[in-house]
């Protein structure tokens, strides 16, 4: 198992040491003392960046202010990525066309949201012989939510539902 922290100033135990200074220039392979003494005279931290290279790559740097960047930066990207979930809603041939509508406004909340859509219908009984009903319903969804959705797989049959998923839009409007 891999230790994935940084070795600082008195952790560094093997000499001689490639140095980066301050602004990134290299001042060349130094002792590990020197190298110490280097970082101390600048008031700042040696920090091991590249173990594995022989000799060890180490800098210059101000290593409280390092970690803070770097938990900055990974808090950041975590706030800005989006898991898509897949969101379903459930349907029936004979929905009527108000409650089909709340349904739809339900799929764009959803879809504005990043998240995919799959829309099941269910089918009871005799129901499956009005197919012509369910195939209404599904393309209302796809015509009411086509400037907001793709469709990611069109409407197919399995056993006694028919499903149609929805995928949000690819392309952003540029505005």
């Amino acid at each position: 198992m891999k230790d994935k922290r940084q070795r600082v100033n008195d952790q560094i135990k093997i000499s001689p040491l490639r140095v980066i200074g301050t602004d990134g220039e290299q001042l060349g392979i130094l002792e590990r003392d020197e190298a110490l003494r280097v970082a101390a005279d600048a008031g700042l931290d040696l920090v091991e960046v590249a173990p594995q290279a022989r000799p060890p790559v180490c800098r210059v740097m101000d290593y409280g202010k390092y970690k803070y960047e770097q938990a900055k930066k990974s808090h950041k990207s975590r706030a800005k990525s989006h898991e898509v979930k897949q969101k379903e809603i459930r349907v029936r041939p004979k929905t009527e066309k108000h409650d089909l509508g709340f349904k739809i406004r339900r799929a764009r909340e959803f879809l504005e949201d990043g998240d995919k859509v799959m829309v099941n219908m269910l089918f009871r009984g005799r129901e499956l012989t009005h197919l012509d009903f369910a195939a209404q319903n599904m393309q209302a969804f796809v015509d009411a939510l086509a400037d907001v959705a793709d469709v990611e797989r069109g409407p197919s049959r399995e056993g006694r539902r028919m499903i149609l998923v929805l995928a949000p839009n690819k392309k952003k409007d540029n505005t």
